[in-house]
């Protein structure tokens, strides 16, 4: 019997970022440099696929620092911690590599700087998010005010209307975050921007492949894990670009064949912590049930990549 023909779109940029990459990197020159164990505080990156793989070779994941032995290495996910975290581990002349994303540690000093010339921080993120956290942690408690959506601008209670500014979670919706931001300068005109938007390149370019995408697919599916705010946001993103059916999976094993029945063309993307391995995994999926016809939709080519820190490419 015939396959039933469908074109496939495949969103570029997808997948991991070089913040991942770098990430996932460190655990990796840690071990080799140190042995196992190596301790993580908390994922690496939000994927369980990636953190399993990096469990099997020695990593041992843990939540807080009190977790960690003082004579082993332990290393800061890629989402950022707050400064009381290494200020522990120094107390403590623990061995740690801060595995901090370089575009999240950009948000980290701008909040700093921000409140060095007296502003009082205002932070655009999800509370509870890791990356949240994390920048909030940068300054004493009770300093930074969250906000989630353009309702929460209307309840907050700042110190001096005149002497405000904002930065943002780096995996936020492009548009969504707008939204926030449009709310804040009405409310607070005065109020002060980041100098280059905090949201990662990485998250913007896979949100404008969806954009680009959505519109032509019957359906969506984006590979990534439930806990990652990037990969969630890219299917917000294709629903409302016009896809009437998105979806996450984390792997091919999670794909819901029944609502995908009479489809004639899919688009797949991956979050920015999902491996290409991940991705070719649901592609082909789709080939042992349909003729496939594969299209490329590429609205930005990425080429980024960052440094791993100075203390890992020395021999132990």
């Amino acid at each position: 019997m015939p396959k039933p023909p469908l074109t496939l779109y495949l969103a570029a940029p997808r997948g991991f970022c070089a913040g991942v990459d770098r990430a996932i990197k460190i655990v990796e020159m840690a071990l080799e440099k140190w042995g196992a164990p190596v301790y993580v505080r908390h994922e690496i990156v939000h994927n369980k696929f990636v953190v399993d793989g990096l469990r099997e070779k020695g990593a041992v994941f843990v939540e807080e620092l009190s977790e960690c032995p003082d004579d082993r290495p332990v290393i800061f996910s890629a989402h950022g911690v707050p400064k009381s975290v290494p200020n522990a581990a120094q107390a403590r002349n623990m061995v740690y590599v801060d595995a901090t994303c370089p575009l999240v540690s950009k948000v980290h000093i701008e909040a700093q700087r921000h409140a060095d010339a007296g502003l009082q921080m205002i932070m655009i993120g999800h509370q509870g998010h890791p990356e949240t956290i994390g920048t909030m942690g940068q300054l004493p408690q009770g300093d930074v005010l969250l906000v989630e959506t353009p309702q929460d601008v209307a309840l907050i209670t700042v110190r001096d209307p005149e002497q405000l500014a904002y930065v943002t979670q780096t995996t936020l919706s492009v548009d969504d975050t707008a939204d926030i931001v449009t709310a804040l300068t009405t409310r607070f005109p005065a109020i002060v921007g980041p100098h280059k938007e905090d949201i990662c390149y990485a998250t913007t370019n896979r949100q404008e492949a969806v954009k680009a995408m959505a519109p032509k697919c019957d359906a969506m599916l984006v590979v990534g894990a439930p806990n990652s705010s990037n990969s969630k946001r890219l299917v917000e993103v294709g629903s409302r670009a016009g896809c009437s059916y998105a979806q996450l999976v984390q792997r091919a094993d999670d794909i819901d064949w029944r609502a995908l029945d009479g489809i004639t063309s899919i688009g797949i993307t991956a979050g920015a912590s999902a491996p290409e391995v991940l991705i070719n995994e649901v592609i082909d999926a789709f080939k042992s049930r349909y003729d496939v016809t594969e299209e490329l939709v590429e609205t930005a080519v990425e080429n980024v990549e960052f440094k791993v820190p100075r203390v890992l490419r020395h021999p132990a």
